[in-house]
C-alpha cells in the first residue's frame, strides 16, 4: 500500500483492486485476473487510477466497492458510479502503417486530450478518454484507422456522452 497527498491535502492509500475476469469462447481476455490501482475514498470504496486492458465496464477514475478476502487482498465487488471517462481499447496492426506501435497510435489520440497505455506482450493500447475530450473527433479518428488498416478497437467502457456523440454522428462522413 502506497500513501500519498491528493485532493486538498487529503492523504489517500494507493491499493491495488483485482477483478475477476470470465473469458469468452475464444480465450479472451488472456488473463484470468487484472489487477487496478486505486484510492481509497472512504471505507471500502475506492477509485480507481489507472486504465484498464481488459477489465469491461469500468475507466479510470470510476467508484468501486471492494472486498477483502482472507489473505487482505481487495476484489472488486460493485460499480458504484462511473466518472464518465472511457476505456477503449486499440490492437494496431501489424501490416498497417503504424506497423503495431503503440507510441504511434497514443500519438494519434493525444491531441485530443487523451492518454493511455501500451502493452506489447498482448499488442494492444488502452485509451482513457476523459469527459473533456473531444469525443466527435476521437471517434473520427478510431473509425477511419479501423477503415484504413491501421487498427481494430472496441469500446471497453463508454459514458452516456459518448454514446451519445455517436448517435449524433453516425451519418456524418468519415474524414
Amino acid at each position: 500500500m502506497r500513501t500519498g497527498e491528493v485532493g486538498y491535502g487529503v492523504a489517500m492509500a494507493a491499493v491495488e483492486v483485482h477483478f475477476d475476469l470470465p473469458r469468452d469462447g475464444h480465450d479472451w481476455p488472456p488473463v484470468e485476473v487484472e489487477s487496478l490501482w486505486g484510492e481509497t475514498v472512504g471505507g471500502d470504496v475506492v477509485r480507481l487510477t489507472n486504465v484498464p486492458w481488459f477489465v469491461r465496464g469500468v475507466s479510470s477514475g470510476d467508484l468501486v466497492r471492494v472486498e477483502a478476502d482472507a489473505d487482505g487482498v481487495l476484489w472488486a465487488a460493485e460499480h458504484l458510479e462511473g466518472s464518465g471517462s472511457c476505456t477503449i481499447r486499440v490492437v494496431p496492426s501489424h501490416s498497417g502503417p503504424l506497423r503495431g506501435s503503440h507510441q504511434r497510435v497514443l500519438d494519434a489520440f493525444e491531441p485530443f486530450g487523451v492518454t493511455g497505455e501500451g502493452i506489447r506482450e498482448y499488442g494492444l493500447v488502452a485509451l482513457e478518454v476523459p469527459p473533456t475530450a473531444d469525443l466527435a473527433g476521437v471517434q473520427r479518428v478510431l473509425r477511419a484507422g479501423a477503415r484504413d488498416g491501421w487498427w481494430d478497437y472496441e469500446e471497453g467502457c463508454v459514458s452516456d456522452a459518448w454514446t451519445a456523440v455517436a448517435r449524433g454522428s453516425s451519418a456524418k462522413p468519415v474524414q
